[in-house]
């Protein structure tokens, strides 16, 4: 087996909050102040990993580099510029040592997912989508047991389905449900998407540009967007249902903490990495950076370059949009290999713990109860 080699992942702030975490002189600031900044703001080394170590003792280490524009700066500025941002990035990674690089958020969705970034970087790129699928396919299907939801004979709604996370995780769904409601915003695109995979495809499987009329019809639903603004929304879900989130920023409306405590939402996207991770701030050395995540816990995109570089395979191993099944397969036991496993349960920034699952199931039972009556009465 090659020898581990070093990584670089880019990040960058996807809200106001995130600018003073990575950058605690943003803070007080107020927001045009801050946006304004970040269009000329170059990129710099946010922090540097140590203690990622597979069970067999190989070990790497790594650095966050900041390519800091927000996610709809990414999505709205030109094209080359956000491109040249990242690049600059990567190459902070270089000169520290870095071997294989990582895109995170919206670095690995701008433009065609990756693919030119690869083309012009000095050192091989992955996007990360392999383990993120694998990932989120674990994470839905764990959710529905604790649930109680029989994914046979139920409904699932992948929205965001013609994107390069959303289309495979349809294709892995598939033959674990009764009914995919395919969901994305372009219908020509969607249209082919459906007519191409339907075929293929083990279950019934219909589309829809409508995300509240898609979602209601589910027990399962899975996001995987680029969108900047909530799309799932309290009122459209059935009780019981299980939500898992790929997308960062969140697709999950917050509303839905507070006024749905019968649903579970999870984030499907966590993995525990192995050894005794540490991450420093490079600019305040003795400061650990803080990822918003629980302890050990990391992105699964992240998770996927650091397992590249645990298994010396330095090689851009996922990029585009359209994803090959068995790179997803292959990265989720090279990851099992390198010790990675799945997060425990988290949703809004908070973990789940075993009380509030027998909260959650004990208030959809509960109103499952007062709508046989309401329908008895009715």
């Amino acid at each position: 087996m090659p020898a581990p080699a070093k990584f670089c992942f880019v990040i960058h702030p996807l809200s106001l909050d995130d600018v003073a975490r990575y950058e605690p002189g943003a803070k007080g600031k107020g927001a045009p102040i801050v946006r304004k900044i970040m269009e000329w703001m170059p990129p710099w080394g946010v922090a540097h990993v140590t203690g990622v170590r597979a069970p067999d003792g190989r070990e790497t280490e790594g650095w966050f580099v900041s390519a800091p524009l927000l996610p709809e700066q990414m999505m709205e500025f030109p094209r080359e510029q956000v491109y040249d941002r990242i690049l600059k990035a990567i190459q902070i990674g270089v000169d520290l040592g870095a071997q294989i690089a990582g895109l995170g958020a919206f670095t690995g969705v701008v433009g065609d997912a990756g693919i030119t970034i690869n083309e012009r970087s000095p050192i091989p790129v992955t996007t990360g989508n392999s383990l993120t699928i694998a990932a989120g396919i674990q994470s839905l299907f764990r959710g529905a047991h604790e649930m109680g939801i029989d994914p046979s004979v139920s409904t699932a709604v992948v929205v965001g389905a013609t994107g390069s996370i959303g289309s495979a995780c349809a294709r892995l769904i598939a033959p674990r449900v009764k009914h995919l409601i395919l969901v994305a915003r372009n219908e020509t695109r969607l249209r082919k998407f459906t007519e191409e995979i339907a075929p293929e495809l083990p279950c019934d499987v219909s589309y829809s540009v409508e995300i509240s009329p898609a979602v209601r019809q589910a027990q399962l639903i899975l996001t995987a967007t680029s969108s900047t603004a909530d799309v799932i929304q309290p009122e459209d879900l059935q009780t019981g249902a299980v939500v898992c989130e790929l997308s960062l920023p969140h697709d999950v409306s917050r509303r839905v903490a507070i006024e749905r405590p019968d649903v579970l939402v999870i984030e499907g996207g966590n993995m525990l990495m192995p050894g005794d991770p540490h991450l420093e701030r490079m600019r305040q050395p003795g400061e650990e950076f803080d990822l918003n995540l629980p302890p050990r816990t990391a992105l699964a995109c992240m998770s996927e370059t650091m397992v590249l570089a645990l298994e010396g395979r330095c090689e851009p191993f996922t990029l585009g949009r359209g994803i090959d099944l068995a790179k997803v397969v292959e990265m989720e036991q090279m990851a099992d290999r390198c010790g990675f496993k799945l997060a425990g349960m988290r949703a809004f920034d908070a973990a789940i713990g075993e009380d509030e699952l027998d909260a959650r199931r004990a208030a959809a039972a509960a109103r499952r109860s007062l709508d046989s009556a309401a329908l008895r009465s009715g």
